[in-house]
């Protein structure tokens, strides 16, 4: 299964230290998805207009059924990551920020901040993950039963998980 991940970070973009989100989505991938998978990995700062290329790309000619994003979802001037997942969706599918402002609301009370989405391009799920690693390790097994069924309804396929779906 194709999978892209792309880390919105000036810093990390610039070198001033190293991507640990875009790995940690990796790692937890690996650990709830059965199938071999095979990862396009992408670090951008946070500009709008490099991210919107990006996931047009990665959705229409990478044919990436899954993209998954971290970083950028604040509500910081530079957090522009809703914006450009907006301006590329054709379907929102709200309720996977929804659910993951709610998972992490019980442990940081500004989890509310976040302004994450999901919602499909094409045969493409895309998801904005939370930008601190242990966020993505609480929220991205929470997903997963979703993806699936998403991933099975718009490209025609659901992927084996470790664990049982509900």
């Amino acid at each position: 299964m194709k999978i892209a991940r792309v880390t919105l970070s000036d810093r990390a973009a610039n070198g001033v230290y190293a991507d640990a989100s875009g790995p940690e989505i990796e790692r937890i991938a690996a650990t709830i998805i059965a199938e071999p998978l095979e990862w396009i990995r992408v670090l951008l700062p946070d500009d709008r207009a490099l991210l919107e290329a990006a996931l047009r790309r990665l959705a229409d000619d990478e044919h990436c059924p899954l993209i998954l994003t971290t970083g950028g979802t604040g509500p910081s001037p530079r957090d522009i990551t809703p914006e450009a997942t907006h301006a590329v969706l054709e379907k929102e599918l709200p309720g996977f920020g929804e659910i993951m402002r709610m998972q992490n609301y019980q442990k940081v009370k500004t989890a509310i901040l976040s302004r994450a989405t999901a919602g499909v391009r094409g045969r493409s799920l895309i998801v904005n993950l939370p930008g601190r690693p242990t966020a993505i390790a609480e929220c991205l097994p929470l997903l997963a039963p979703a993806i699936a069924e998403a991933l099975d309804h718009i490209a025609g396929f659901r992927p084996q998980l470790t664990r049982p779906t509900s």
